[in-house]
């Protein structure tokens, strides 16, 4: 995890790339405390990347949700920069979704 507790992908993929080096330092020298340690920080770094995808994914569908409604409301009470704004929120939180799939 990041400093702040939060799940991060960046962390994430540094601690999986960090447990895969430390996975075949172990593996070519022969040290099983370290081919075991590499595995579990590999293990522990995707569920991290996975845990940031989630959460980002939550995030951009709550986006959505909320830029639909400002969209609707805009609509419905004629406030053009209303509408736009929410259409815009709303879209920003689709990306947000696509990209933590």
């Amino acid at each position: 995890m990041s400093a702040t507790n939060e799940p991060s992908k960046v962390s994430g993929n540094l601690h999986s790339v960090k447990g895969t080096a430390v996975e075949t330092i172990g593996n070519l020298t022969g040290a099983q405390s370290w081919t075991d340690s590499g595995k579990q920080e590999h293990a522990s770094g995707e569920a991290e990347i996975k845990a940031a995808q989630a959460k980002g994914y939550v995030e951009g569908a709550a986006d959505r949700v909320e830029g639909k409604k400002d969209s609707v409301v805009g609509a419905v009470t004629g406030d053009k920069q209303q509408q736009l704004s929410g259409n815009a929120q709303k879209e920003s939180g689709k990306t947000q979704m696509d990209i933590n799939k």
